[in-house]
C-alpha cells in the first residue's frame, strides 16, 4: 500500500547533520515523522537536533567503526525507513590518475559511502520493519566518468550494484539509491566566494537546468523513495541534466 504520510513513522538518518542529509531529516519532521539523525559529530548531531524540534534525536556514529555504528543502532531500536547521505570529501578529492593512485589507500574512497553504508544496513537487520526502505546514495560521477576520477567512478557505480543487489535479497525491505549532481551543500563553504562561483558556473554552464542544486530540492527525491512503496532496486537521478550532456 501506498505510504502516503510519514506520520509517527521512524527514519534514521545517517549523515543528517548537515547538507542533503539534514534536508532530508528536516522534510521528514515537516510530515511528523520521528527522526534520528547520526553523524560523526557528536556537536553537529546536538546542533541539528535542537534546530529539528522534539521529534528528532540522535548520536554520533562513526561509520568506519563496527564498535560504534552497532551502539548506534542498539541505541536507535526499531525504526521504519534509513537515509545514508554520510560522505567522506577528503577521501573522494585525494585520487588521481592511475599510475599515481596509492593503491594501499584506495580503499579510503570506499570506507564510509559503500563499506560505511554496508555497515549499517548489516547492523539495521532486525530493527527495520519489513514494510520499510533503504536508501542510499551514491553520485553522477558514475555516469559521467572522467579523467583522474575512476576509484570515485568506480565505487560510486559499486553503490547502484549494491543497491540492486540488496533489493534482491532483503526483500520486502525496499532498497533504493539517489544519484545526486552538483549539490550547495556545507561542503563549498571552504572555498573563496570567488573561486566558488566561478566554479559552479563552468560546471553548469552547459545543463539543461543551469544551476548548482539546493539540498531540499535533493531532499525530496529521498522523500519519494521512502513513499514509493511498489519501487526497489532503483536509482533516482536528481543532477540538473547533467547525465544528457
Amino acid at each position: 500500500m501506498p505510504v502516503s504520510s510519514l506520520e509517527g513513522q521512524r527514519v534514521v538518518v545517517i549523515g543528517g547533520s548537515s547538507g542533503i542529509g539534514y534536508a532530508v531529516a528536516e522534510r521528514a519532521t515537516r510530515e511528523r515523522a520521528q527522526v534520528v539523525v547520526g553523524s560523526r559529530s557528536a556537536v553537529r548531531v546536538e546542533e541539528a537536533v535542537k534546530r529539528l524540534g522534539s521529534t528528532a534525536s540522535g548520536s554520533a556514529v562513526d561509520v568506519k567503526d563496527e564498535a560504534s555504528v552497532a551502539a548506534f543502532f542498539d541505541e536507535a531500536g526499531a525504526f521504519d525507513h534509513l537515509v545514508f547521505t554520510a560522505g567522506d570529501w577528503p577521501a573522494l578529492r585525494r585520487p588521481g590518475a592511475v599510475a599515481e593512485l596509492d593503491l594501499a589507500r584506495a580503499n579510503d574512497v570506499f570506507a564510509v559511502r559503500f563499506w560505511g553504508a554496508l555497515s549499517a544496513i548489516q547492523r539495521a537487520q532486525g530493527r527495520i520493519s519489513p514494510r520499510g526502505s533503504i536508501t542510499l546514495t551514491n553520485g553522477v560521477v558514475a555516469h559521467r566518468p572522467r579523467k583522474g576520477a575512476a576509484l570515485n567512478t568506480a565505487m560510486a557505480g559499486a553503490i547502484e550494484h549494491l543497491t540492486r543487489a540488496l533489493a534482491v535479497e532483503l526483500a520486502p525491505v525496499r532498497v533504493n539509491a539517489v544519484c545526486p549532481g552538483l549539490v550547495l551543500t556545507e561542503v563549498w563553504n571552504g572555498i573563496p566566494e570567488d573561486t566558488r562561483q566561478e566554479q559552479i558556473r563552468r560546471l553548469t554552464a552547459r545543463l539543461p537546468l543551469p544551476r548548482a542544486g539546493e539540498p531540499d530540492e535533493v531532499a525530496e527525491a529521498y522523500l519519494y523513495l521512502i513513499r514509493a512503496s511498489y519501487s526497489t532496486g532503483q536509482v533516482l537521478i536528481v543532477d540538473g541534466g547533467m547525465t544528457l550532456i
